[in-house]
């Protein structure tokens, strides 16, 4: 595993059962791990300490609050080292909810969640289109999520 981390097998199966279910008491994982519940919280807080878990998060459903617009952006910049400057501003827009630096054909691809197509309108542009260093965009709108899940850790 990660020497560095210096993370075993239990500290394994404890992300992975907190990945599916967050809500379970330190109590109840120890006995599935056959280990006592303060087991568990030295390890959660040791993990926590060390950054490898940041927290937990409610996962919503968003169409039910009303978002019913996912849509995937793919950014061309004029140039390669504006990277830093242009997430830092599309860091500042809400809807946009996840970033990355790829490689291909697009220099970002960006996840942006809306409320309705008018929202994504303004959003690409009022907001994205005037940031300097980007050239252009390409929009992918997405008609419906098959699935998601966590990473599996353990085999």
């Amino acid at each position: 595993m990660n020497s560095k981390l210096n993370l075993d097998r239990l500290d394994l199966q404890i992300i992975e059962h907190m990945m599916d279910d967050a809500e379970i008491s330190y109590a109840d994982l120890g006995k599935k791990l056959f280990v006592s519940g303060g087991t568990i919280h030295v390890r959660i807080k040791k993990l926590q300490k060390d950054g490898v878990v940041k927290g937990t998060r409610l996962n919503p459903d968003l169409k039910l609050l009303g978002y019913d617009v996912i849509a995937f952006i793919g950014i061309y910049l004029k140039e390669s080292s504006l990277y830093d400057s242009v997430a830092k501003e599309l860091h500042k827009i809400k809807e946009i909810v996840r970033l990355n630096y790829t490689t291909g054909n697009y220099s970002m691809f960006a996840e942006i969640v809306c409320k309705d197509i008018s929202e994504l309108r303004v959003v690409l542009h009022e907001k994205l289109q005037k940031i300097k260093g980007i050239e252009r965009t390409e929009t992918l709108i997405s008609l419906e999520e098959s699935f998601s899940r966590s990473v599996r850790i353990l085999e």
